[in-house]
C-alpha cells in the first residue's frame, strides 16, 4: 500500500489545518492550525461548541466586549493546541487593520492570554491583515518576540514588505486570487489552461516563495485558501500549506502522486532581482494591482462583518 496524497505532501511541506472546528482535525495529524473570524464564528454556532463559548464568557462577565471576544478566540486556540504539536494562529480584529497602535495593543493582549494559560510564544502566531499599518505593527511585535502571521496577502508587494519587516510567516491566498481572475475573464475563462502551475493563485505564491528563497529571507510562506487539490499539489514543497478539513479528506483518500513542485535549490539558482519597498512604493504597487486591491479590501470587510456577528453573539444573555 503506497502513501496517500496527504502523506506524500507531508514529505515536502508542513501541513496545517484551516479550521475552528478542532474536533475535526486530529485525524489528519496537521502540525499547526489556523483560524480566522469566519471559521470561529462558524464553529461557535455549532451546538457542541456552545459550552466552550459560555465558559469563556462566564469567566469574565464584567469584562469589556473586546476582551470577552479575545477570551473566546484564545479558548479555541488552547483547545486546538491540545491537538496539534505546533502553532495556532489567532486573528486580531479586522476592524483594526488600518491602526498600527491598536493592532499592537490587541496582539499583546492575545499573546498575554496565551502566556497566562502556560503556552510559550513559539506556539502562537498573531494573525494580522497585510495592510501597510498591519505590517508595521507586525514588525514591532516581532522585535518584542511576538510572532505574526500576515494574512489577506494577494500581492508580491505585500510579501516584500513582510519580508522587510521580519515577519515570521505570511499566508498568501491562492483560491481568492483564482476566484478574481476567473470572474474577470467570465465566459472566456479556460479552466484547463489555468490549472496546476498555471493557476494565477499558484503562480503568485510560487513567485513569492522563490523570491524569499533566492534572497535568503527567513519569513515562512504558507499557501492558503485553496479551491481544489490541484492547487495544493502544484505547491508541494512550499514551506507550509493551510488546508480545509474537506480538502484534507480528499488528499487522504487519493492515491495520486504528489511530486515536489517547489525546489529550494532551484529557487536559489534563479536570476531574480532583490526588491525592497518603502511606504510610497508599497502603496503604489498595491494600487497598481487591481486584484490585490479589491481582494484585500473585500477580505477585511468580510472578516470585520463576522467580527460584528461574533460581538452580537457575545452580547446576548448567556442561554
Amino acid at each position: 500500500m503506497g502513501m496517500n496524497a496527504l502523506e506524500q505532501l507531508k514529505a515536502s511541506t508542513t501541513v496545517v489545518a484551516d479550521t475552528g472546528n478542532f474536533r475535526q482535525i486530529a485525524q489528519y495529524a496537521p502540525r499547526d492550525a489556523t483560524t480566522n473570524p469566519t471559521l470561529i464564528l462558524k464553529a461557535v454556532q455549532q451546538p457542541e461548541y456552545a459550552p466552550l463559548l459560555q465558559e469563556a464568557v462566564a469567566a469574565e462577565p464584567a469584562a469589556p466586549l473586546d476582551q470577552r471576544v479575545d477570551a473566546v478566540l484564545v479558548r479555541f486556540g488552547l483547545e486546538i493546541l491540545k491537538i496539534v504539536p505546533g502553532r495556532v494562529s489567532t486573528e486580531v480584529d479586522a476592524r483594526l487593520s488600518f491602526d498600527t497602535e491598536a493592532t499592537v495593543d490587541r496582539a499583546r493582549r492575545i499573546a498575554a492570554r496565551y502566556a497566562a494559560a502556560g503556552i510559550g510564544r513559539e506556539r502562537v502566531l498573531i494573525k494580522i491583515a497585510a495592510t501597510w499599518e498591519g505590517i508595521r505593527a507586525a514588525g514591532r511585535l516581532e522585535r518584542e518576540g511576538i510572532h505574526c502571521n500576515l494574512t489577506l496577502l494577494f500581492s508580491f508587494a505585500q510579501a516584500v514588505a513582510c519580508g522587510d519587516a521580519g515577519v515570521t510567516l505570511i499566508s498568501p491566498f491562492v483560491g481568492r486570487i483564482y476566484d478574481w481572475y476567473r470572474k474577470a475573464a467570465g465566459a472566456a475563462w479556460d479552466e484547463v489552461a489555468h490549472a496546476g502551475a498555471n493557476d494565477p493563485g499558484v503562480r503568485s505564491v510560487t513567485a513569492i516563495w522563490r523570491h524569499y528563497k533566492r534572497h535568503g529571507i527567513a519569513t515562512e510562506v504558507m499557501g492558503a485558501s485553496f479551491r481544489n487539490v490541484g492547487q495544493i499539489r502544484a505547491l508541494a514543497g512550499c514551506d507550509l500549506l493551510t488546508i480545509s478539513p474537506e480538502l484534507l479528506a480528499q488528499l487522504q483518500a487519493s492515491g495520486e502522486p504528489v511530486p515536489r513542485a517547489l525546489d529550494p535549490a532551484q529557487a536559489r539558482a534563479l536570476d531574480l532581482p532583490e526588491v525592497h519597498l518603502d511606504e510610497p512604493g508599497f502603496r503604489w504597487a498595491l494600487n497598481d494591482d487591481a486584484m490585490a486591491t479589491e481582494k484585500l479590501a473585500e477580505g477585511i470587510r468580510a472578516f470585520a462583518a463576522d467580527a460584528v456577528k461574533l460581538d452580537r453573539l457575545l452580547q446576548e444573555p448567556l442561554r
